[in-house]
């Protein structure tokens, strides 16, 4: 799946990175926790959060994760968009809530992380 595919399943809009919509996916990750998000499988990764503050994107950085899904069309500020862009992380917005936007993505082939061969 592309960054591209994850724009259409989830109806969403792009914030910043529109360029990088050929971006493999992998898997998704959705949580509000980043202590959570640092025990998941990195590496070709969108992750789904609610939480908009610059370690979401630190976070992510650090889990090789290529996207980033506002969910409940929150906006992140100038700030946590200069911090993607300088680090090439998309950052995308959905009206969707976590819980569907999750099973919107599982549904349509991409699996979560260790757990998805379960």
């Amino acid at each position: 799946m592309t960054v591209s595919d994850v724009k259409q399943i989830l109806n969403a809009e792009y914030i910043w990175g529109e360029e990088l919509e050929s971006t493999e996916i992998y898997s998704a990750c959705g949580s509000d926790m980043m202590s959570d998000v640092l025990a998941y499988v990195k590496d070709q990764s969108v992750l789904l959060t609610g939480l908009v503050n610059p370690q979401v994107v630190r976070t992510a950085e650090m889990m090789d994760m290529r996207c980033i899904v506002f969910v409940r069309g929150k906006e992140p500020d100038a700030a946590i968009i200069s911090l993607a862009e300088d680090r090439g992380i998309v950052l995308m917005k959905t009206q969707l809530r976590m819980f569907t936007a999750c099973g919107l993505l599982y549904e349509n082939g991409l699996k979560g992380g260790e757990t998805a061969d379960v």
